[in-house]
């Protein structure tokens, strides 16, 4: 099954890539205000699905652009592309993201960067990969060395006001924070140790199931932002190295507690 998302995954990012450029004004659509869907991502998605129903027939699908599967024993949960956005743009931080669960439970996790050539993996109980090397979570447990990553609420303009206040108390925290565009790569990066935490309002669950999985399997730890430990369906998401994850804590509870719906991204 892995080998399965592995290669779907790459069929995708090739179609991804080679397609880079070629998508102007007038060649994608508003789901919602700020949140856009490109031929480019329906044919990824299509790529995907044929690859995984073509091996298991029998499992189901939760994709972001078509399949809406209830759970099931075993469900696909995919991205596309995540970080549409910057594919429209040319900006070189997008990804696409499948994850499988089974019965409820993650247990294998692709991201692919196609800009990069970079493949990150993980299975439950047998660790994360990048381009088949191991991983792990950095080791830092100074806030005043680590390096966040989140992502602005742009589906959700009414948390502006509290997003603002998080960053700012996490700003005076940790040494830089950075927004690159794709919650799912920003999750891998925690895993392999290039960023030490993350934070971000209202995603969804193809944003997140990947990178769950490859930040547990590296070591690290995500929850919500109350410490709940499946933050994958309410959307609101903290992950870390493990070391810092008090410290985002300690801001997210502060700030969003009983001003935030359990659940904002609604699919």
């Amino acid at each position: 099954m892995l080998q399965t998302a592995i290669e779907a995954a790459k069929e995708a990012g090739k179609m991804i890539r080679e397609n880079v450029g070629n998508v102007h004004v007038g060649q994608f659509e508003y789901k919602l205000q700020f949140d856009y869907v490109t031929d480019i991502d329906r044919k990824s998605e299509q790529i995907i699905i044929e690859k995984i129903q073509k091996q298991y027939p029998g499992h189901k699908i939760l994709a972001e652009e078509s399949a809406r599967a209830e759970s099931a024993e075993f469900r696909w949960i995919i991205d596309p592309l995540d970080g549409t956005t910057n594919f429209i743009h040319g900006y070189p931080v997008y990804s696409v993201s499948i994850a499988l669960e089974h019965n409820g439970e993650i247990i294998l996790g692709v991201v692919y960067d196609p800009s990069r050539d970079e493949l990150f993996t993980a299975e439950q109980g047998r660790g994360a990969y990048l381009n088949g090397k191991r991983i792990k979570v950095s080791q830092n447990a100074d806030a005043g060395l680590c390096l966040l990553a989140t992502g602005f609420p742009f589906r959700f303009k009414e948390y502006t006001e509290l997003y603002l206040k998080s960053f700012q108390l996490l700003m005076q925290k940790f040494s830089g924070i950075r927004r690159a565009g794709s919650a799912a790569l920003d999750l891998s990066y925690i895993a392999c140790g290039r960023c030490d935490g993350f934070w971000e309002i209202g995603l969804a669950p193809w944003d997140i199931a990947a990178g769950s999985i490859l930040i547990q399997e590296a070591g690290g730890r995500m929850t919500d932002f109350f410490e709940q430990n499946n933050p994958i369906w309410s959307g609101n998401v903290v992950a870390s190295n493990g070391y810092v994850h008090v410290e985002i804590l300690q801001v997210t509870s502060q700030v969003f507690y009983g001003n935030i719906r359990d659940r904002l991204y609604e699919y």
